[in-house]
């Protein structure tokens, strides 16, 4: 800032017109670096510094939801390279015609966490379907969990006689090897009903310690929200997957425009949110949730 008012002083006292694009841009680092700070001074959660492991499901719409839950998920991947995250397959679904029933992935880096949990919640689309020969307008959802990866956390203590673990057979990529032996695993924690599965290893044990952490991760949540419950302070609660409880609306017919229910942002070019430009909503979110 001290070295932009410096620039400022002396297009004055010389009265170079030639300064003013550098003040312009100067002024744009200044605001953008402010921005930064502000959001940064936002992620003071317990877990906001960490890994995020986020879960697509699909909802109401049969194959069109399963076709909008890999949009979404190709839209993460996007957001992912732009931001610098690195994005992890854990475990996929695939729909019966086309699409993604359901998909869990790690995206790790600074924060992760801490931005990606505004996205937690019910994405409604509403476009013409690819899939209808009569063109009519459709309107499916689907639902993003979002939790933090909790590496070792001690609060969370779980009873090995509490899990069902089941080996099955994997159905994602990774050669021979990991199509030919029962290494994908799947955890059932009983007295919650929490199921987990990871088969992006090549091992029953590496895909074994990261269901662990992600069972670990959804029981934190669950405590957590129940706690928030308690305190009747819950934010961005996942509710059921169908019409009236999303979070944000794709339209892509008959206008286009991509809104966000809780807070009123929004955005007209839908393509560039789906090409993973979907920083403003979050930061947005950051601020107004405060």
């Amino acid at each position: 800032m001290n070295d932009t008012a410096d620039v400022i002083d002396l297009a004055e006292e010389e009265n170079d017109e030639e300064l003013f694009s550098e003040i312009d841009s100067a002024l744009s680092d200044v605001e953008k670096t402010i921005e930064e700070m502000r959001l940064n001074a936002l992620l003071t959660g317990k877990y906001d510094n960490l890994n995020a492991i986020l879960t697509l499901h699909a909802g109401a719409g049969g194959t069109e939801a399963c076709d909008w839950t890999e949009m979404l998920y190709r839209m993460y991947i996007c957001y992912a390279e732009k931001s610098g995250y690195t994005i992890t397959e854990l475990d996929r679904l695939d729909g019966d015609e086309a699409g993604i029933k359901s998909v869990s992935f790690k995206v790790e880096g600074e924060y992760a966490y801490g931005y990606l949990k505004a996205e937690k919640g019910v994405h409604r689309l509403v476009r013409i379907s690819p899939f209808d020969a009569n063109k009519r307008r459709h309107t499916s959802f689907s639902s993003l969990e979002v939790m933090p990866e909790i590496i070792d956390d001690e609060e969370i203590k779980v009873n090995p006689e509490d899990l069902r673990i089941d080996t099955y057979r994997s159905s994602g990529a990774g050669g021979q090897h990991i199509n030919k032996t029962d290494s994908a695993i799947r955890i059932t924690h009983i007295p919650t009903g929490i199921v987990v599965a990871c088969q992006n290893e090549r091992s029953q044990t590496q895909n074994k310690e990261m269901a662990m952490r992600m069972l670990i991760s959804k029981l934190l949540e669950k405590r957590e929200e129940e706690r928030m419950e308690r305190d009747q302070d819950i934010k961005g609660e996942i509710k059921k997957i169908e019409w009236g409880s999303q979070i944000r609306s794709y339209v892509f017919c008959p206008y286009t425009l991509v809104k966000d229910h809780r807070t009123g942002y929004e955005i007209a070019d839908v393509n560039s949110v789906m090409n993973g430009n979907i920083q403003g909503f979050i930061n947005d979110y950051l601020k107004k949730s405060q």
